[in-house]
């Protein structure tokens, strides 16, 4: 059915992307079926769905979204590359800083990693600190995919001694009784499905995806409801400026719910956030008038994310001032918040390079070199990624003792 788009409200449609790799058939017909869904699902909405609700189709439909469904996401024959598979500096680094609160918080404390991608992270992590021992009481994975969860198992059963995996378990929901311990998110947040949000004539509009004559996904307005027009009005506040008209971005004024959603009944213990993005006055720049959303589909990144649904990644850049006002508003103390590079350096990442070159050969070396210039130079992930860190309780201060950026938030 088709879509009923206001004649003062035109449907804007975002370039196709002419040099993408084509889904082999079996791909596009597990996209063809989602996309069915998700027409369905705008016929029923009355012509529209909210820009949020299409991106949590995509991502995370049962069976179909793009984490939901099984096929590889990480690594090289994936669509993207995160920290923990590049290699084993990142992981190990976080551990060390893991070890401090594991063992601040005694033998009950336990570690709650959101998303465990391949298992990769959560390998290395647990044997490092089994060497520092400091290994939790409890290390639960929080996955929505079945399929990665069993690739999880399958990878973590047969790199791990078995008194090991056997502190490992997955969940598919946060913990629901009290806990102490360690909640891990990396590259999470930005994947959580986000409003998007515009002005016309000064007052906030909501995107939504419609139809167009032929069936097509496209873009466009509704009246924004109250909850996503006061986050809008706070960002403008807090900002010092209005936002002008035909600005376009992402916001997400859920991101307090969801983070006492996560942390659940934790008493005592911290929140660890390594992702990608700005503090609010970077990301809502005046040049940056159409946000930072975009697809990641087999190693290319571009902007058509209507394209492919559950073939792609797709993503928006952290508003980090967010996240603080999100966790201090939970009850926690900020701790402290650093580029990716400062993060990793201040915590000994180079000292662990230097330990794992004495156990390879030259090779093996290099490639060791190569990891931590991914992980650390401006160009690559150093700067754009950041690290952001919330405590109850217990001091992690030392964590965040190089390259302090908490003056930009």
């Amino acid at each position: 059915m088709l879509a009923i788009v206001p004649a003062n409200v035109p449907p804007l449609h975002l370039p196709m992307q002419a040099d993408l790799p084509l889904p082999d058939p079996l791909a596009q017909q597990h996209s063809d079926t989602l996309a069915a869904h998700i027409r369905a699902e705008i016929a029923a909405g009355g012509g529209s769905i909210p820009f949020s609700r299409f991106m949590e189709l995509c991502l995370y439909a049962p069976g179909l979204g793009y984490y939901s469904a099984g096929s590889t996401k990480f690594g090289a024959a994936g669509d993207f590359v995160t920290a923990p598979e590049q290699g084993r500096l990142f992981a190990a680094t976080v551990a060390g800083v893991l070890a401090m609160a594991m063992q601040a918080l005694g033998p009950q404390a336990r570690v709650l990693e959101l998303g465990g991608g391949s298992g990769a992270f959560a390998e290395v992590t647990l044997k490092r600190l089994l060497q520092l021992d400091a290994l939790p009481d409890r290390y639960a994975i929080l996955e929505p995919s079945a399929d990665l969860r069993e690739r999880q198992r399958e990878h973590l059963q047969r790199t791990l001694t078995p008194p090991v995996f056997d502190l490992v378990e997955w969940l598919d929901r946060p913990f629901e009784d009290d806990w102490d311990g360690v909640l891990f998110a990396n590259e999470v947040i930005d994947a959580l499905p986000t409003p998007r949000f515009t002005l016309r004539d000064g007052e906030v509009f909501e995107e939504h995806v419609a139809l167009d004559g032929a069936g097509r996904f496209v873009r466009t307005d509704r009246p924004a409801d109250a909850l996503l027009a006061a986050a809008v009005r706070h960002v403008e506040h807090a900002t010092g400026a209005p936002f002008p008209d035909g600005y376009r971005s992402e916001l997400l004024p859920q991101l307090p719910y969801w983070i006492q959603a996560v942390a659940g009944g934790l008493r005592s213990g911290a929140l660890l956030f390594v992702d990608y993005g700005y503090a609010r006055r970077e990301y809502y720049l005046p040049d940056r008038d159409d946000g930072t959303l975009r697809a990641f589909y087999r190693q290319h990144v571009h902007n058509d994310v209507l394209r492919w649904p559950g073939l792609q990644d797709l993503t928006a850049s952290v508003d980090f001032t967010a996240l603080a006002e999100a966790g201090t508003g939970a009850g926690f103390d900020l701790a402290g918040y650093c580029s990716q590079a400062s993060f990793l350096l201040g915590n000994g990442i180079d000292r662990l390079l230097l330990e794992a070159e004495a156990r390879t050969d030259e090779a093996g070396a290099m490639r060791l070199r190569q990891e931590l210039k991914r992980l650390t130079l401006p160009a690559q992930m150093g700067e754009r990624f950041q690290a952001m860190a919330f405590v109850r309780d217990i001091d992690l201060g030392a964590a965040f003792l190089l390259g302090d950026l908490s003056w930009r938030l």
